[in-house]
């Protein structure tokens, strides 16, 4: 009952609303912004828009795959968003995930003659608790010692990256290898193709991910918790709230779910482990965009998931139908985080303000 009293119904309606608008604003201008360079180089941006749209969601084949990328990308959303909820930042979930799928990787390597169900879930499993562990760090630093997540995850994130760089290059390589890379998994460990296009059931277990956690968010007590950690911290644990507890469960969720992201990914998509296993920026980084793009929210970052699976799909589609390089969408892209940033920052400075002045009434 004191957790529920802690939530503000038209202040979370009204946050909903603004970080909604702020999407929907970044978005637009981004794309308004990716007109005027088309037309600067004499490109055509709506025949463009056009081709990258129905290239990525009206074709079979297109549909499929922007199903396929959207499912690491849901994961890494929503373990971002669980951990802003509780005004807490995860800045590492692209080493968590990264540490997730590498391992993941080496166990679907190794292990050998076991039906495929039960090597499948064990490599997931060993991507959830990689992902988990690694968050551990952080979560035991900020809960008992008060030291900033934010910093500490994104260092981490750098480590790890050395790590494996380091295991990939040696202890794991796969010597018939032209390039850094550990061996390919077994069969056994490799999510099947359906309907013989790239969608896996990996974008199934997502989906079953992103309605447990909805669950979560809407309908349980820690969900309650965690909208009264973010709204203020310090009331909820005057009202007798373990906010340690809570704070460490949040980031191990968070990390499990990074974790998960990269073993999916490896048994759907990569099948080995290479210096460019997450892509540019990363799934890890892409997974905050659509953290901020979907408003912290589970149903928000599905549809933020989806929408930015169509443009990175597209972006490879885009350079076969037209004049224009793929790369502008990788600035489109860049544009909307720099936006969707300046907002979040802006909003939190605006929160830190309001909550100083009550303090001081």
């Amino acid at each position: 009952m004191e957790t529920k009293k802690l939530i503000n119904k038209p202040r979370k309606n009204s946050n909903l609303k603004y970080s909604v608008s702020n999407a929907l604003l970044s978005v637009v201008a981004a794309f308004a912004i990716g007109i005027l360079i088309m037309l600067a180089i004499g490109a055509d941006p709506f025949d463009t828009y056009y081709q990258m749209i129905s290239q990525s969601l009206f074709t079979f084949d297109g549909l499929m795959r922007t199903l396929h990328v959207a499912a690491p990308l849901i994961l890494t959303g929503l373990a971002i968003a669980i951990t802003f909820k509780a005004n807490l930042f995860n800045m590492g979930v692209e080493g968590q995930m990264l540490l997730g799928g590498f391992f993941a990787g080496i166990v679907g390597t190794k292990l050998q003659n076991i039906p495929a169900p039960f090597h499948i879930l064990i490599c997931l499993f060993i991507g959830i608790l990689c992902g988990a562990l690694f968050a551990l760090i952080p979560a035991l630093l900020k809960a008992y010692f008060k030291v900033d997540e934010m910093v500490v995850t994104l260092m981490l994130n750098y480590a790890v990256i050395e790590i494996l760089t380091f295991l990939s290059e040696g202890v794991f390589r796969d010597p018939s290898s032209g390039y850094v890379a550990t061996a390919t998994v077994a069969p056994s460990a490799m999510f099947g193709k359906l309907f013989g296009s790239d969608l896996t059931l990996f974008f199934f277990s997502s989906i079953l991910v992103f309605i447990l956690i909805f669950i979560l968010f809407k309908y349980s007590r820690l969900g309650l918790e965690l909208k009264a950690l973010g709204q203020n911290m310090e009331f909820a644990e005057a009202t007798g709230m373990n906010v340690k507890q809570k704070m460490i469960t949040l980031i191990l969720i968070s990390g499990a779910l990074s974790g998960l992201a990269g073993a999916g990914w490896m048994m759907s998509e990569k099948f080995r482990y290479t210096l460019s296993f997450s892509g540019n920026p990363g799934l890890g980084w892409d997974g905050m965009l659509i953290s901020l793009l979907g408003a912290h929210s589970p149903v928000g970052v599905i549809i933020a998931a989806l929408f930015y699976s169509s443009l990175k799909v597209g972006m490879s589609k885009i350079e076969l139908f037209t004049n224009v390089p793929g790369e502008i969408i990788s600035v489109i892209q860049s544009l909307m985080i720099l936006f969707l940033s300046v907002a979040f920052f802006t909003k939190s400075r605006s929160i830190e303000r309001r909550m100083r002045k009550e303090q001081k009434k």
